[in-house]
């Protein structure tokens, strides 16, 4: 017998007991006279929705704050608190919970599409224990029944504190916790652990593409002579003409990662071409950007396989005969952090690359036989890094799943019969 089971056999033989919400808290209201401004520059911090939503236990670290004046009357958190979500888009995701599982050191407030679910006693539901029940999906059915609405589903307070839920005795509620905070731990540990190898290949990647690229003995060719590089233009976007149901694709530099882009958002009118300097940059085309605050960080750098249009904060090459896109693409991702540091000013308000600098800069260029066989090649190498990061959510999806069928036979304790009655 496990010893939950001998915990369960000792101290609930008949069964655990089951109570209604209002029986154990009460609630208690988040923010409430507050503007979108007060939540700029704010001195105090705060549950968000998006810290219920996502985290079991609150996490009290969050970097979230609201204006709040001395004296002014707010519903602060205390441990043991139980914050749910009031509204949502749909039935599937109201009603969320995050449990308070240790005393802040500061005071915290609750977004005000939120509330406090408070016990009255603090030794009926152990928070490490209550952080699981009310995400068990026999609860989480109940939450659901509490809701109603069309767009918007909000939570109906009455009838959530008639929620049922179970309550046995401390020592079984600790040891459930233990159990199932193992379970939690190590699907924590699979994440750090495919993270870990993710990056680890990442790492290798960068390092064979550059031995690669240093092994090719050709001439160099500066970046200006490789073909038609080109930029782009933001049609206005008051005018609608320019943009509603517009079937020409326009690509932002928001949405250039370092890899190949063939799903672009934007799309603009065949208007915006006939009245703005904005052209189209047949594919395949190698873009990059010139203009954000993100070069701080990195250069981004994309292999566009599409015939769009662009912003005006990119230059786009269209290859000449004899060069290859992708070639062209992988030579700049691998020289990417020399490029950024040589080539990028970081003195004004908006980072941007020396054009100049930045098209003087050369590359090996040998035959278009040897640039598609490298190509090939290094494309190869990032199949299989990209194809380990893809199996990341497969994997902790599986792992939450036998979490989740753990969590909910466990949870699923028998009625007691007097309470049944």
């Amino acid at each position: 017998m496990s010893r939950l089971a001998e915990l369960v056999a000792e101290h609930c033989p008949n069964g655990v007991e089951y109570k209604q919400l209002s029986e154990l808290a009460t609630t208690v209201p988040g923010l409430s006279g507050k503007s979108k401004a007060d939540f700029h520059d704010g001195n105090a911090r705060f549950a968000s929705y998006r810290n219920i939503f996502a985290n079991p236990a609150l996490d009290l670290e969050a970097p979230d704050f609201v204006k709040v004046k001395e004296g002014e009357q707010q519903n602060s958190v205390q441990r043991g608190d139980i914050l749910f979500t009031g509204s949502s888009e749909s039935f599937d995701e109201v009603g969320m919970s995050s449990v308070v599982t240790a005393e802040p050191s500061e005071p915290i407030y609750v977004n005000s599409f939120c509330f406090i679910v408070r016990p009255n006693r603090s030794d009926s539901l152990e928070p490490e224990f209550a952080k699981h029940l009310f995400r068990s999906e026999s609860i989480r059915k109940q939450i659901r029944g509490t809701a109603n609405g069309v767009t918007r589903i909000n939570i109906s307070k009455p009838r959530f504190m008639e929620v049922k839920i179970p309550v046995p005795p401390v020592q079984v509620q600790r040891v459930v916790a233990e159990i199932l905070d193992a379970f939690s731990l190590l699907e924590a540990q699979l994440e750090a652990e495919l993270e870990a190898e993710i990056e680890a290949r990442q790492q290798q990647y960068v390092f064979y593409r550059r031995v690669v690229l240093r092994r090719i003995g050709a001439a160099s060719a500066s970046l200006a002579s490789l073909g038609k590089w080109q930029g782009g233009v933001t049609p206005s976007k008051s005018d609608p003409r320019y943009w509603a149901n517009g079937d020409i694709p326009w690509l932002a530099s928001m949405d250039i990662s370092d890899e190949s882009t063939d799903d672009i958002r934007g799309r603009v009118t065949q208007a915006a071409l006939d009245e703005t300097s904005l052209r189209i940059v047949p594919a395949p085309s190698v873009a990059v950007v010139m203009r954000s605050n993100i070069l701080r960080r990195r250069l981004p750098i994309g292999l566009v396989k599409v015939d769009t249009t662009f912003n005006q904060d990119m230059r786009a090459l269209a290859p000449r005969e004899g060069v290859d896109a992708e070639y062209v693409y992988q030579v700049l991702r691998a020289d990417s952090e020399e490029i950024r540091g040589q080539c990028v000013r970081t003195d004004g308000s908006m980072a941007a690359v020396n054009s100049q600098d930045f098209f003087a800069w050369k590359i090996p260029l040998p035959s278009i036989e040897e640039q598609r066989a490298t190509a090939a090649e290094l494309r190869s190498f990032e199949v299989i890094v990209n194809d380990l990061r893809a199996s990341l959510p497969a994997e902790l999806a599986a792992r939450r799943t036998q979490y989740e069928y753990h969590r909910d036979r466990i949870l699923a304790f028998k009625q007691s019969e007097e309470d049944a009655t």
